[in-house]
């Protein structure tokens, strides 16, 4: 994990990006919630490259056929946010105070981090990118 921050429900995804990403660069894969042309045109300038895919109202536009395969991985993405969701239990919504919700969320991580079969892209070499979680 290199970066995370907790906003309410209500809030607009996109809205911390630009503080999270502060310190990366390359390409930085999200779903459809993160598609804006200011936020890609602000990341771009910080040399981080938005890839998105792209909603059935908008034009086509030309994708790297690596970038492209990429994205296919979402499935293994979705797989951590449901192991972390139903195996570590961290989607608890009826904590009774704050520092009981960030035990159960730090304990939920860390329970994850130490299991020994997760799944996994299969990365060779130092390939580096990022993966906005949206859920």
């Amino acid at each position: 994990m290199l970066a995370c921050c907790l906003t309410a429900g209500n809030s607009d995804d996109r809205r911390p990006v630009p503080k999270l990403v502060k310190r990366l660069f390359g390409k930085l894969f999200g779903d459809k919630g993160y598609l804006s042309q200011a936020l890609f045109e602000q990341l771009w300038q910080q040399g981080i490259q938005l890839i998105t895919k792209i909603k059935s109202t908008m034009k086509n536009r030309l994708m790297d056929m690596a970038d492209k395969l990429w994205q296919r991985q979402r499935a293994v993405i979705e797989s951590i946010i449901d192991q972390l969701k139903n195996i570590s239990q961290i989607e608890h919504t009826r904590h009774r105070s704050l520092a009981n919700f960030m035990v159960n969320l730090i304990c939920g991580l860390i329970a994850y981090s130490h299991q020994p079969k997760k799944p996994s892209l299969h990365l060779v070499g130092e390939t580096e990118f990022a993966i906005l979680i949206h859920n």
